[in-house]
């Protein structure tokens, strides 16, 4: 990833099986990570069972919260293309109880669809 990337807000997609194999500890024993995708410090990880956004707090980053979100409890999904003039891809998604969508900006590299169909293959069973 680029810094230009990082500064506007964009994540870079990480390679699955390096990410299994640093977030072991916070994965079950059958859980796989399917996508990973890193903005700066933060981590967005979507596996065979949930989604996982990771958040790196403070000047060092040593304090993480880890926000897990079950694909059942994600109600709709939204992604938006990149554009000629809009160089940036989004995905948002609304988890029941809250009426405000949690997103994220992409860059226009990223393959908006293969995320999609990854949230619709767990969040559309």
């Amino acid at each position: 990833m680029g810094l230009f990337d990082g500064l506007m807000g964009n994540a870079s997609e990480l390679a699955p099986v390096d990410v299994q194999r640093e977030f072991q500890h916070l994965l079950s024993r059958e859980e796989r990570v399917e996508k990973a995708y890193k903005l700066i410090r933060d981590m967005f990880i979507f596996t065979n069972r949930r989604l996982i956004l990771i958040d790196k707090q403070g000047l060092t980053g040593k304090k993480i919260e880890y926000h897990s979100y079950p694909y059942k409890s994600i109600t709709h999904f939204a992604v938006e293309t990149a554009g000629s003039f809009d160089l940036d891809a989004e995905l948002k998604f609304w988890v029941s109880g809250n009426p405000t969508p949690i997103s994220q900006t992409f860059n226009k590299s990223l393959n908006i669809y293969e995320l999609q169909s990854v949230l619709s293959d767990y969040v559309c069973k």
